[in-house]
């Protein structure tokens, strides 16, 4: 798989990567969400240097060779352009081989359980609970999950009240025939994560999702030793050392890859791989309806440590109008709480040609 060429599609939020290879076979991939018009300037200026005429095969030594020669510039904006080149690659394979990537894993299409993952702290608990009931209903969701605090908060709610009247609303609305999870995005201190895990324990809540600045291990790891429910985090991390060390520790019950976030599906493997290790799952962070839920759904569909659903994002275009239209048929319909992992080749969609034909394009190509 000697790859000749890397064209990118983008706007602020979404970079899509077209991959070219010897014969004419190609593959689509995507760069993280939000500020991919810089990232797509990473890929073209720090990755494409490294890796075009090169062989494709084995992506995890040649995802290792552009951390090295980039070591002056090891950060989160390297991965998250890498994450383009690798997912191309993956879709190259699958339509190479006439096989979905997540058989080429060693899994099989079909079913997968999903939670109804709320992305919004300007709600009201009574309005939330009211969504997420009629979201149940309609489409069978058997898991949830909310927002804690306030982003990045320093103990600070969104609004007074606000956390502990969610709580307890949830608890009261779904508490016995439905899993709760919750995120604080970084909010708390030990201390104050510790009393809100006490309140989501009493309320039937499941998962505590990044109750500390996620940088913190160690505040996370105080949090974990004192709380009877599961604390996870990862989302953000790209750097295997910082990886190995949560896991080691460790600092969470459970990992939470983004597989755009970390450098694509081969580097999300590897941190699977640790948390299989150590006795860990893996509930990966999926937060948007672009290419990386769908990625997700064929990693997690695969691996021997899956936890027990896919993040899917129920914020539709009003709230994130920047997905709208980036795929010809949506692979996220929703039936008795599942999405369906496609058995088509590669990730098994097909990227909007109108929506291309809006994107800024970019080129890197053999000379």
């Amino acid at each position: 798989m000697k790859l000749l060429k890397l064209e990118t599609f983008c706007n602020r939020y979404t970079g899509f990567v077209r991959a070219e290879f010897e014969g004419g076979l190609t593959g689509w991939g995507q760069v993280s969400t939000y500020n991919s018009d810089i990232t797509v300037q990473v890929l073209h200026r720090q990755v494409a240097p490294w890796v075009l005429g090169r062989d494709c095969t084995d992506m995890e030594a040649l995802l290792d060779r552009i951390m090295e020669r980039e070591h002056k510039f090891p950060c989160s904006y390297l991965c998250r352009a890498m994450a383009g080149l690798d997912t191309a690659v993956w879709d190259a394979r699958g339509k190479r081989e006439g096989k979905p990537v997540v058989e080429l894993l060693g899994g099989t299409p079909g079913p997968l359980r999903a939670y109804a993952s709320s992305m919004r702290r300007d709600i009201t608990p009574a309005a939330e609970v009211e969504r997420l009931a009629r979201l149940q209903e309609r489409h069978g969701f058997t898991a949830f999950k909310v927002r804690a605090g306030s982003e990045v908060g320093r103990g600070r709610d969104e609004w007074p009240g606000r956390t502990e009247d969610m709580i307890t609303a949830m608890g009261g609305e779904f508490g016995g025939h439905a899993e709760l999870l919750i995120d604080a995005n970084s909010c708390y201190s030990p201390d104050q994560a510790i009393v809100v895990g006490g309140l989501l324990k009493e309320h039937g809540f499941c998962h505590f999702e990044e109750p500390c600045p996620y940088w913190e291990l160690e505040q996370t790891a105080a949090v974990r030793e004192a709380l009877a429910i599961d604390v996870t985090g990862g989302e953000q991390d790209w750097d295997m050392t910082i990886w190995r060390r949560m896991i080691a520790m460790p600092a969470v019950d459970i990992v939470q890859p983004d597989i755009l976030y970390v450098g694509g599906l081969t580097r999300a493997l590897r941190v699977a791989e640790m948390a299989r290790r150590a006795g860990m799952s893996v509930t990966p962070h999926s937060a948007n309806l672009s290419l990386v839920t769908l990625c997700t759904m064929h990693f997690l569909k695969a691996l021997p440590n899956a936890g027990k659903y896919l993040e899917l994002s129920i914020e539709d275009g009003e709230y994130y109008p920047w997905q709208e239209g980036l795929f010809m048929h949506s692979p996220y319909a929703v039936e008795d709480g599942c999405v369906q992992v496609p058995a088509r080749p590669g990730w098994g969609v097909n990227v909007n040609p109108d929506w291309l034909a809006g994107a800024d394009y970019g080129c890197s190509a053999c000379d």
